[in-house]
């Protein structure tokens, strides 16, 4: 996979793209991670980038001409899908980044600054935000694109390790421990500790859906439940205060 990245901002790549898992999955070749600066395709000698908008308002504005260049220098073929950063698109969701891990290339464009000039967005397949709240830039938001995707690539991390993750049945990940064994008078369950791993797993998919329950209810509401599920959300609501 091939991912490009226009910045304005490439040297804070620079960790980021050299630290854990995401070191390994790029030195293993499963995918290939290029920082375009966007200041290299403004035309003036000060390689201005943006510029106050049409009408007031407080701040600047990306120009749509010099975006417009660094993305079209950087598409490689038709089949290049393009992501903008955006605070007013809808929040990014698990199933969003299990599509884009699909695809062969992406486009991620940071916005910055007050934002980008509107008719940039024609320009683009797809914005997206990662939460209800403005940050400085799309910097941010483009490395937790990259970071969800890359660990869903073919041998990027162990299978067994994306099975049970949080969002992936429509639930949150149920609560996990190791060593010691009590620290403080907190003490691991019992029942993970007796080797009866019919019954772990049944406690596990209790403490998903309490997790769930508690912490994200939402999840909830078009929850296809099992029958085993209905049992125990049963169980759980029963033992709530």
């Amino acid at each position: 996979m091939k991912i490009t990245v226009l910045t304005i901002f490439p040297e804070m790549y620079e960790g980021f793209l050299h630290t854990s898992i995401i070191s390994r999955i790029i030195d293993r070749g499963l995918a290939q991670i290029k920082i375009v600066n966007i200041r290299d395709y403004s035309l003036d000698k000060h390689h201005h980038v943006d510029d106050t908008p049409y009408g007031g308002g407080a701040g600047m504005l990306m120009k749509v001409d010099v975006l417009h260049r660094a993305l079209l220098d950087n598409i490689s073929n038709d089949y290049t899908y393009t992501v903008l950063t955006s605070p007013k698109a809808r929040p990014l969701k698990q199933d969003d980044l299990i599509r884009f891990s699909k695809m062969d290339e992406l486009v991620i464009v940071c916005g910055h600054y007050e934002g980008i000039d509107h008719r940039f967005e024609r320009y683009v397949d797809e914005k997206v935000s990662i939460g209800d709240y403005v940050l400085t830039g799309g910097e941010l938001p483009s490395m937790v694109l990259i970071d969800g995707i890359l660990r869903l690539l073919d041998e990027g991390i162990s299978a067994d390790s994306l099975k049970e993750e949080s969002f992936n049945e429509g639930l949150l990940e149920y609560p996990q421990y190791t060593r010691p064994v009590e620290y403080n008078g907190d003490r691991v369950p019992d029942v993970l500790q007796n080797g009866n791993h019919k019954e772990i797993r049944r406690y596990n998919l209790k403490m998903a859906l309490k997790e769930t329950l508690l912490n994200r209810p939402d999840l909830l509401d078009n929850h296809e439940y099992t029958q085993e599920e209905r049992e125990l959300l049963g169980e759980i609501v029963s033992e709530l205060p």
